[in-house]
């Protein structure tokens, strides 16, 4: 297992066919205020790669983008609303179709209200990831090995969370509505980056 560490694109040709996991960091919770730093991004074989975006950049990243964008691959999230709309917003490409364990753990784990990443690695998995360095400053010149090894895990394990989800979907019988849920994410987050990030459009107030 690596972590492999890249400046403004991913080489090509280092990812496996396949479903991949994504990740992003930023700035902050605000999209187009707080800028992309880092997309994260592993294919389930061992190998975490990290994508670093400097101040300014033009975020002109042809591999990455282009994975993201193939609709052949399955792109596997925690909380897949704000990465996909961090991606679209500054990459420009809708990195779909889509499979989020947040969604997935709040269909399948109601007996807790928690659906945090290091929650469902703990339980279900029985590993344990550090979330210390959440809050840190993604934006510095240089990142701490605690930073890129805090991103890594972001995405090291949501293959194997993703393969327990699917067969505890089908288990309960909401396979079919969580796939709906899926897809429509991608637009909840042009939703999001047009102003509808507060309100629920479809209650009826």
């Amino acid at each position: 297992m690596a972590v492999h560490f890249h400046e403004e694109d991913l080489p090509a040709g280092v990812l496996a066919p396949g479903a991949i996991a994504v990740d992003t960091e930023t700035m902050g919770l605000v999209t187009p205020r707080d800028r992309l730093c880092l997309v994260q991004i592993s294919d389930g074989q061992g190998d975490e790669h990290l994508v670093r975006f400097a101040p300014g950049s033009r975020f002109d990243a042809p591999n990455l983008k282009a994975v993201l964008a193939d609709p052949a691959r399955l792109k596997l999230y925690h909380f897949a609303r704000f990465d996909l709309a961090a991606i679209e917003h500054y990459l420009g490409v809708t990195a779909a179709p889509v499979f989020c364990t947040k969604i997935a753990s709040k269909l399948t784990r109601t007996y807790t209200d928690r659906h945090g990443l290091k929650n469902l690695v703990n339980e279900l998995l029985g590993e344990d990831i550090s979330k210390q360095q959440q809050s840190s400053d993604w934006g510095a010149p240089v990142l701490s090995e605690a930073q890129r090894d805090y991103a890594a895990s972001d995405v090291r394990f949501l293959h194997r969370l993703v393969a327990i989800f699917e067969a505890r979907l089908a288990r309960e019988g909401r396979t079919a509505v969580a796939q709906a849920c899926f897809d429509f994410l991608p637009t909840r987050a042009r939703l999001d980056l047009a102003g509808w990030a507060d309100q629920d459009i479809f209650t009826h107030d």
